[in-house]
């Protein structure tokens, strides 16, 4: 089995022998498409690597001699063009099989993927090129993500080459005709560790996005997110819902899943998500492991989720945003399933998860990953006791930088590393005492009322159960007694109506369900929350539109 060669031991007899035992064999040279996709296609190359569909009925399975030979085609087009180690590339793909062939094609010739939604705009795209100085833009056919790159054009500089998968345009590349009759061969070059593997920008929550960097034993990491928190299957089939835009997507989808040896369901959906068409492909496609966020969990309950519809999956979990414990228990009423929350960041892994050896904790994120040393501390650095709130903080760095945790973030033509012995997440938790952590919030989304901290998430959790309340935002409103106040900011479900009855409604809802100074003294009806376009909810929008 693959996954031996890169741990010390594979299996464990309990969470604390997880945590005392689990260690990644780092190899001295790793190279991710060498050493992974490479290796099974020698070993199993029919093995599947990965099952892909769209909503047009097109499908398409692929084993890994078939993804290890693409790959290559890809990198060896792409070099004869001129990209090389350390070139910048951006790919706006969504979830076509292409992505996977291109992101395995950069990583060959050590140019950094830049993972891009097909949702920004030219603002955003003249912005990571200014940041990044990307030398390569490779795209899907979609009209207007097309016209918004065009756009941007005159504001990228350094900016060479537009290749379009699966169309022709005038100016740009045909990428998928260059890979068709490309040859396999190209000159690897000589790659480090610490070398540039990929960049994620943030979702620009309480700011504009930073440049997340991460070197290529990044893949390494994701053992932990897909052998021991998602619980893939050496031979199963696994689905992540993410556009490949995002870092969850390297989550789910591409690294941690094929060192374990399952296949990747990639159903390549319209942008516009139907829960009945993702409830029939997987019911169809038969996945064993899933990962979807809290919201598309509602979704499929609200369009008639049923067992039947599960039978094929044995592990369910959940990451992105936080998991209200309601959604749980409904869910696993319907299904017999648990899900299974977890925590983590574009600049990491999953750090804090529901792991195998203890059950569930419905609303809690779980317990700390073993690859690194994980804590909750106050503003002077002092570990939390037991039901005390502090900043979850990653330490002992350094003493060398674990795989998965970003080198940093880059700008100037150079990446900076942010910490030293310590990360700061910027999210704040607290501990039970039986180990589970429990999510409160960002530190700038915590409320300070009357003396009290109070987290925008339980209350969230709350009204997310109140049938007239579709989506919800907790944040802060200034007061001139109480300092700050907690207000609700919420898109209501079809039928209801925002009258002054039920507002009142709602108020004493919180008020009956969780502690009563935790209730929103102040409600705003709005139709539709800004969000980014990883559908992450912008706050400090929501605190700025109550000031004006």
């Amino acid at each position: 089995m693959l996954l031996s060669r890169f741990l010390a031991k594979t299996s464990f007899d309990s969470y604390d022998d997880y945590k005392k035992n689990f260690e990644i064999l780092v190899p001295e040279s790793f190279s991710y498409p060498r050493d992974v996709v490479d290796e099974w296609a020698k070993a199993e190359p029919a093995k599947r690597a990965l099952a892909w569909l769209d909503d047009h009925g097109q499908r398409r399975e692929f084993s890994f001699a078939e993804i290890s030979s693409l790959s290559k085609k890809a990198a060896s087009y792409l070099q004869n063009l001129g990209i090389k180690k350390g070139d910048m590339v951006l790919v706006q793909l969504k979830r076509h099989w292409e992505y996977w062939v291109t992101a395995l094609a950069l990583h060959r010739l050590g140019a950094v993927l830049i993972p891009a939604s097909i949702q920004l705009t030219a603002k955003d795209i003249a912005y990571r090129a200014a940041i990044a100085g990307i030398r390569m833009v490779i795209a899907c056919n979609e009209e207007w993500s097309l016209s918004q790159i065009e756009e941007a054009l005159p504001q990228c500089q350094g900016l060479e080459f537009l290749a379009l998968c699966r169309g022709s345009r005038e100016g740009w590349l045909d990428y998928s005709t260059g890979i068709e009759a490309a040859g396999e061969e190209y000159a690897a070059p000589d790659l480090k560790n610490s070398d540039l593997l990929l960049s994620y920008f943030t979702s620009g929550t309480t700011g504009m996005p930073k440049m997340v960097m991460h070197d290529q034993t990044y893949p390494l990491g994701h053992i932990v997110t897909a052998k021991y928190w998602q619980q893939v299957e050496n031979g199963g089939l696994h689905f992540t819902a993410s556009d490949s835009g995002w870092a969850k997507f390297g989550w789910g989808c591409l690294y941690g899943q094929w060192i374990a040896g399952t296949a990747i369901l990639g159903y390549d959906q319209d942008l516009k998500f139907n829960a009945r068409n993702l409830i029939n492909v997987l019911r169809q496609e038969k996945p064993t492991t899933v990962c979807v966020p809290p919201t598309i969990y509602r979704f499929i309950m609200r369009e008639g989720l049923t067992r039947e519809d599960f039978m094929s999956v044995r592990h369910c979990c959940t990451a992105g945003e936080p998991l209200a414990p309601e959604v749980n228990r409904e869910f696993e009423r319907l299904t017999g399933l648990p899900i299974h929350d977890g925590f983590g960041q574009s600049e990491g892994i999953v750090l804090v998860g529901n792991f195998a050896w203890f059950d569930s904790c419905p609303g809690s994120m779980g317990k700390p990953s073993p690859l690194y040393d994980i804590a909750i501390v106050d503003e002077e650095g002092r570990e939390c006791p037991v039901g005390e709130e502090g900043e979850i903080v990653i330490r002992g760095l350094d003493r060398g930088l674990p795989p998965g945790l970003t080198i940093g973030y880059y700008s100037d033509g150079r990446v900076s590393r942010h910490y030293a012995a310590v990360y700061h997440t910027g999210d704040v938790a607290w501990m039970d005492e039986s180990g589970f952590y429990w999510y409160v919030g960002r530190n700038d989304d915590v409320i300070k009322c009357s003396g009290y901290r109070i987290g925008p998430f339980e209350i969230e959790s709350v009204l997310l159960t109140h049938p007239a309340v579709l989506e919800c935002a907790i944040t802060a409103a200034a007061d001139p007694i109480r300092g700050q106040v907690v207000c609700a900011t919420i898109v209501l479900s079809p039928g209801h109506e925002g009258t002054p009855a039920l507002t009142k409604e709602i108020q004493d809802y919180v008020k009956k369900l969780t502690a009563p100074y935790k209730y929103p003294r102040v409600v705003r009806y709005i139709d539709a929350l800004p969000k980014t376009t990883s559908g992450k909810i912008i706050r400090a929008q929501i605190r700025s539109s109550m000031d004006q």
